[in-house]
C-alpha cells in the first residue's frame, strides 16, 4: 500500500502544501493566505488558512486525509509550547496524519536547504527568521527575538533615507527617484504628508521597496550600499547567535540563505551577512536554498513516515514539483498608488 504525506509552510503572506507519496513524487499541491496564528485575525488565526491549502491538495491528489501516515507542519507563529500543542491539536482533530510534526517555520527552512537538516539557516523575505539544529539534535529558532530585519524593515530604512537626505542632513540619494516613482509622488513633501496626515494610512507594499534598495546598492549608492551592508552584519549577528546556542560555532557547520531578498542578484547582502558569520565561526560553509521551505516540511514528513530521504527519493521530489507561480507570494509591483 502507497503511503502518503503532508507538508506545510505556513507564513504571513501564503500558506503552501504538497502532498507526496512515498517514492517522493509530489502528488497534490495547494495555496491558502496568513497561516500565521497570530497575525490571522480569525478565530483560530491561521489554521482555516493551512486547512484550505491541504484540502486542495488533498484533493489534487484525490485521496482522502485518512490514509496521510504522516503530516510536517512548518508555521510562522510557532513560537511558544503552547503554540506547538494547540497547532499539533488542531491538525490531529483534522486528520492530518497519523504521526504529526510540528516547527516553527525556520526549522522547515533550514531541512529545504540542508542536505541532512542541520546547520543554521537565515530567511529574510517580507520577514526574516533565523533558526539552528545540532547534529545532536538541539534547535534554536529566533521567533519573537530576533528585531524586524525583512524586505518590510528595508523598504522603512529606504523611506527614512530618503527623508534624511530630502532634510540635507544626508547627501543626496538616488534612492529619492525610486521612491518617489514607486509611490506616484511629485516630491517628497506630498510622500511625507500623505503617510502622516490624519486619516490617512501608513506605507503600504514596502517590501517592494528592498529590490529597489538593493539595485541601487550595486549600482554604487553610498547611502543604499550603507543600509544593506549594516542590515546584512545584523542578519549576521543573529545566525551567529543561533550557531552559538546551539553549540556548533567552532565547528563546521552549512549556512542556509533563504527568502526572496536573499535571491535578489546583488550579493551584497548576503556577504555582509557570511562575513558577519565567519568573524565567530570561519568554517561556515555559507549555500542558497536549493528548495523552497514547503520542501523542507515534505521532507520532514517523510523522514517521520520512516521513510529514507536518498538521493533518488530527492531527485523524484524536484521533478514533481510544480511552477515557480505556485511559490509566488504575490505580484511583484511596479508601482503604488498613493
Amino acid at each position: 500500500t502507497m503511503k502518503y504525506v503532508v507538508g506545510v509552510d505556513a507564513g504571513n503572506t501564503k500558506t503552501l502544501a504538497l502532498v507526496a507519496d512515498g517514492n517522493g513524487a509530489i502528488v497534490g499541491v495547494g495555496r491558502g493566505g496568513c497561516g500565521d496564528i497570530y497575525n490571522n485575525p480569525a478565530p483560530e488565526g491561521g489554521i482555516p488558512e493551512v486547512e484550505r491549502a491541504v484540502e486542495q491538495a488533498l484533493l489534487a491528489a484525490n485521496i482522502d486525509p485518512g490514509v496521510l501516515v504522516a503530516g510536517a507542519f512548518s508555521m510562522a507563529g510557532a513560537d511558544w509550547p503552547e503554540d506547538f500543542a494547540f497547532i499539533e491539536a488542531a491538525m490531529r482533530a483534522r486528520s492530518y496524519g497519523q504521526r504529526i510534526t510540528v516547527v516553527n517555520d525556520a526549522l522547515g527552512a533550514l531541512r529545504a536547504g540542508s542536505e541532512d537538516g542541520n546547520g543554521v539557516v537565515v530567511s529574510c523575505g517580507t520577514g526574516a527568521a533565523t533558526g539552528a539544529r545540532s547534529p545532536d539534535g538541539q534547535v534554536w529558532h529566533s521567533s519573537f527575538w530576533q528585531e524586524p530585519e525583512g524586505g518590510d524593515e528595508l523598504g522603512i530604512k529606504m523611506l527614512r533615507a530618503v527623508y534624511r537626505a530630502e532634510l540635507e542632513l544626508d547627501p543626496p540619494t538616488a534612492l529619492t527617484n525610486h521612491v518617489l516613482a514607486f509611490f506616484g509622488a511629485a516630491s517628497v513633501t506630498e510622500l511625507l504628508h500623505h503617510f502622516t496626515a490624519r486619516g490617512n494610512t501608513k506605507p503600504q507594499h514596502v517590501r517592494h521597496l528592498a529590490r529597489l534598495l538593493l539595485d541601487e546598492a550595486e549600482n554604487g549608492d553610498a547611502t543604499a550600499r550603507q543600509i544593506v551592508l549594516v542590515h546584512g552584519a545584523a542578519l549576521g549577528e543573529y545566525a551567529a547567535l543561533a550557531a552559538r546556542r546551539v553549540g556548533i560555532e567552532h565547528t563546521p557547520f552549512t549556512l542556509v540563505l533563504t527568502g526572496g531578498v536573499l535571491r535578489h542578484p546583488s550579493r551584497l547582502l548576503a556577504n555582509a551577512l557570511v562575513d558577519r558569520v565567519r568573524a565567530t565561526s570561519p568554517m561556515v560553509r555559507p549555500v542558497n536554498s536549493r528548495f523552497e521551505p514547503v520542501v523542507g516540511a515534505v521532507l520532514l514528513a517523510l523522514e517521520s513516515a520512516g521513510i529514507t530521504v536518498n538521493s533518488a527519493v530527492i531527485a523524484r521530489l524536484a521533478a514533481s514539483l510544480p511552477s515557480g507561480a505556485f511559490f509566488a507570494s504575490d505580484a511583484s509591483a511596479a508601482t503604488v498608488e498613493l
